[in-house]
């Protein structure tokens, strides 16, 4: 291997990913497996979680958890590090979704939006965090959205959260940097996925805008986030932190 991919190989680090067991989660899962990261994977389904970790090999594990359940992200956190050893990279994956009138969206269902996108990433983070602070090293990446960026109409919790954590990055990237510890986002635009087909399907209007004011005029693959995120975790970031890094196509600064 020479110097140049060196900077990308993450061979001896460990990343823990929340909702890795589907979609962008399993994606980023797939990239840093292949770059040589050990990756756990938590989420709530042990199903998906098996076969994920069957399909990504050795380097993977399924650690069924709750982001919600603030409590247990002690105990999280040390079975996975029991697992696969000290968490180097953690990417704050997990969420919900939640596509309603704003007017009609009940305190209830924002604050459930928020439980599992900000507190659950926010108690998973602090966690992991104090560990990273000790050993002087860590990358930390949540996944945002085109939401932390504009306006959608009726997803106003979603949108309440994803533009929570630019302010954590940037909060936590400007406290722990002399630490050692690098905090990011990634910001995905429009990706190929079957919960991205559930949404547009029957809805060709709705496709045709999205396409046309993406500059590459298509939508992205899970593996275009996973990369990214391979990127910022990786060595070649080193002297990286506090962005939130679009991975859209252009779909932000399109018109």
């Amino acid at each position: 291997m020479n110097k140049s991919n060196l900077v990308f190989d993450l061979t001896g680090q460990t990343a823990l990913i929340t909702g890795g067991g589907t979609g962008l989660g399993l994606g980023m899962a797939r990239c840093l497996v292949a770059a040589g990261a050990k990756t756990v994977l938590v989420g709530r389904r042990k199903s998906e979680l098996d076969k994920a970790v069957k399909v990504l090999g050795k380097n993977a594990y399924a650690l069924v958890g709750d982001v919600t359940q603030l409590d247990s992200a002690p105990v999280l956190v040390e079975q996975a590090e029991k697992r696969a050893g000290p968490v180097t990279i953690l990417i704050n994956n997990a969420g919900v979704h939640l596509k309603k009138p704003a007017a009609e969206t009940s305190d209830v269902e924002f604050a459930g939006v928020l439980q599992t996108h900000v507190f659950g990433a926010f108690a998973l983070t602090r966690e992991v965090g104090r560990r990273m602070i000790e050993r002087r090293n860590g990358c930390v990446l949540f996944t945002a959205s085109m939401a932390s960026f504009m306006g959608l109409p009726q997803i106003v919790a979603y949108t309440t959260a994803k533009s929570a954590y630019v302010g954590l990055v940037r909060a936590l990237a400007a406290e722990w940097g002399p630490h050692g510890v690098r905090v990011n986002a990634i910001a995905p635009g429009w990706i190929a996925s079957d919960m991205l087909d559930q949404a547009l399907r029957g809805d060709s209007p709705r496709k045709a805008k999205i396409i046309s004011r993406t500059p590459l005029a298509r939508f992205g693959e899970p593996d275009d986030i996973g990369w990214a995120a391979v990127y910022l975790a990786s060595p070649a970031a080193k002297f990286v932190t506090g962005v939130v890094l679009p991975v859209d196509g252009g779909a932000a600064i399109g018109f």
